[in-house]
């Protein structure tokens, strides 16, 4: 067979155009061979293992990364290694030309490529700042230590969750996001427990110079400015992942996520907090339909309930597509083992935009909603600000699932799910546009007290 019928039947696209575009490897093995004095645990924290043997997750084979040999074999060709998925058997490169990926689909241990970035969607990162003073904000204080977000918090009935001594303490939130432009700078964040940073779309720089979306979303979880703002989980800790690219949208970005939430499971965290979504791509602009809303299609969606296999409660999104052409929640909300929130108005009504079900297969979705029309959160300028989005509803929920499960710690992530669902305000009568309603959390920790 020759190179260019190999090409061909692996169905890589504009091979011939794209010079450094990127391209997804799925292997047919990682090279078990080279771990045989090696087990699991050595690739998680201990923090990791201990959650895993908590909720029953136990370290397995998907857990080892791909061997070295392969990353060694893929590279001699000529292509630049990019970052990879454990728990898929995937690995991103870079390639310069055609015959580097001709090439690279006759080794052995390859199974198929998939192009996921054209040469043409890669643009120069912005600039960072070397300013680094604090941002304080200039809005009065008011009598409520929820500030400015006391409407948010109350819609899920957090106050008493709070109250009650709940407010995230001990427990590890990922938020994986595009950026968190000057969040180290911002007064709202000086006391945030900052278990650490990790880029994976550019590995190259801070994730607090680039993009402010993750910004925001992370004031909904961790700002704690009484009189001003604070959020659903002051006490918790955070480890903070940029996966985005803000440049351009790509099917590459779902490979960094899926690289994100590894990290942050062998890392040890509880909760992935994601505001990101995917279903449409600049250069693939049919790349998924809504058949494919399955939760088993989409790579980031199978990513995704790997990791609730894995005991962590994955918090995401529904999507802001209720008034467009697309409508329907995006990936990965699809996953059944995950909680896809939409988004209300503050007179319960579900906001426009908010993102609808139901799946493919006829299950609910989104799981349940919060305010999304008229969130209170930080910029990056370190003011207050309201804004619309299911990006700013799913992280008040991740918070409040914090500080849920620090009440009801023996709960694996199903159950703690579950119980959102049943004591939501819809759950005798769920449906495709709010799901099973509002979140009660405090009814919540009630029911199992």
């Amino acid at each position: 067979m020759t190179l260019l019928s190999v090409v061909f039947t692996l169905n890589i696209p504009s091979l011939l155009a794209d010079e450094n575009a990127c391209y997804r490897v799925y292997l047919k093995d990682k090279g078990s061979a080279a771990y045989m004095e090696t087990s699991a645990e050595d690739y998680l924290s201990p923090e990791a293992v201990e959650r895993r043997m908590l909720r029953e997750a136990y370290p397995d084979a998907s857990d080892l990364p791909v061997s070295q040999q392969y990353i060694d074999a893929i590279t001699s060709i000529g292509c630049r290694y990019v970052v990879q998925s454990r728990w898929m058997k995937t690995v991103v490169v870079e390639c310069v030309d055609s015959i580097s990926v001709g090439q690279l689909a006759l080794l052995p241990f390859v199974d198929s490529i998939k192009c996921v970035r054209t040469a043409t969607a890669m643009e120069a990162p912005r600039p960072c700042t070397d300013d680094t003073s604090r941002l304080a904000p200039n809005d009065t204080l008011l009598e409520s230590p929820y500030g400015y977000a006391l409407e948010q918090i109350t819609m899920l009935n957090g106050v008493k969750l709070h109250e009650a001594g709940y407010r995230g303490k001990g427990m590890k939130i990922a938020v994986v996001d595009a950026g968190f432009a000057n969040a180290d700078r911002i007064e709202a964040f000086a006391s945030m427990r900052l278990l650490g940073t990790h880029n994976v779309a550019t590995p190259d720089r801070s994730v607090f110079c680039e993009d402010n979306h993750g910004t925001k979303a992370l004031s909904c979880l961790a700002a704690n400015l009484p009189g001003i703002m604070t959020g659903t989980a002051p006490e918790a800790s955070y480890l903070l992942i940029k996966s985005e690219q803000s440049e351009s949208e790509s099917p590459v970005e779902e490979d960094f996520w899926a690289a994100a939430v590894e990290y942050a499971d062998s890392f040890g965290v509880d909760i992935i907090s994601s505001s990101l979504g995917y279903f449409r791509y600049d250069s693939f602009p049919d790349y998924y339909t809504n058949e494919d809303l399955n939760g088993y299609s989409a790579f980031i969606s199978k990513v995704a309930a790997k990791a609730a296999e894995k005991g962590l409660l994955v918090v995401t999104s529904a999507g802001n597509e209720g008034n467009k052409e697309w409508s329907k929640i995006v990936f990965p909300a699809d996953v059944e083992n995950i909680l896809s929130v939409g988004s209300i108005n503050d007179d319960g009504t579900r906001s426009g935009f908010s993102s609808i079900g139901m799946t493919a297969d006829y299950r609910i979705k989104p799981d349940v909603t919060a305010l999304g029309s008229g969130v209170c959160l930080f910029d990056a300028d370190g003011d207050i600000r309201y804004s619309a989005g299911t990006s700013f509803s799913a992280p008040a929920v991740a918070g409040m699932a914090a500080c849920l499960w620090q009440a009801l710690p023996l709960l694996k992530n199903t159950e703690l799910m579950q119980l959102i669902r049943n004591t939501a305000d819809r759950n005798d009568r769920p449906d495709v546009e709010c799901g099973y309603g509002i979140p009660d959390f405090y009814k919540a920790y009630q029911s199992k007290k």
